[in-house]
């Protein structure tokens, strides 16, 4: 009877262990950095977009950063920042293989405006490095999400403002068609992506 129960109680401290171990590596640092390497579109109850957590983005794949600043648009660019775009890394690895965005693309746009004071009337100034443009504050975002079923009425695509300023909004809803995706559907070389301006996503 004794032995028994000595079986039984060391089977119940077995397995109480074993649970533990796993719950331990469910919660690790490796298992959570997985995670964080397919990061997909985080939504609220009401269907908003999260904005992601620790400026995650800019660990991800950079892929471009045009440049329309105030002073070369009559004062008045509708983007005066450098448009500094990163996508998941998951997302450009399919992309590579298939040559198509896979749904949960995301194309994380981060605005950074130019460095004050311009030395010239075209808004360049000189640095050590010669005269040019170069980065200051950043600006807020705006951020693009390829979900053909959620986004069928703008080709497939979300577009969501995370603020012209900082800081950003940490979430947001999608905007209607005439704001974003118009543009992007008449202009973009690629599936309402701007593959012209991003040289590693403009595979012929």
């Amino acid at each position: 009877m004794t032995s028994n129960v000595l079986k039984i109680a060391t089977a119940i401290t077995t397995v109480c262990a074993i649970a533990a171990v796993v719950a331990v590596a469910v919660r690790s640092p490796a298992n959570a950095q997985a995670s964080e390497s397919r990061y997909e579109p985080q939504y609220n109850p009401s269907g908003e977009l999260l904005l992601p957590p620790d400026n995650i983005w800019r660990t991800w794949v950079f892929v471009g950063a045009p440049l329309t600043p105030n002073a070369l648009n009559n004062g008045a660019a509708s983007f005066p920042e450098y448009h500094n775009v990163y996508i998941q890394p998951w997302a450009y690895e399919e992309y590579k293989k298939t040559n198509e965005f896979p749904e949960g693309t995301i194309m994380f746009k981060e605005l950074q405006l130019t460095l004050p004071p311009p030395g010239f009337k075209d808004g360049s100034r000189n640095e050590p490095s010669g005269r040019g443009y170069f980065p200051g504050d950043f600006n807020g975002a705006d951020v693009t999400v390829k979900d053909s079923k959620r986004y069928a009425a703008t080709a497939n695509w979300g577009y969501f403002d995370f603020n012209h300023f900082e800081p950003k909004a940490k979430m947001t809803g999608a905007q209607p068609k005439d704001k974003c995706a118009f543009c992007h559907i008449a202009s973009a070389k690629k599936d309402s992506v701007w593959t012209q301006f991003y040289r590693i996503l403009d595979q012929k």
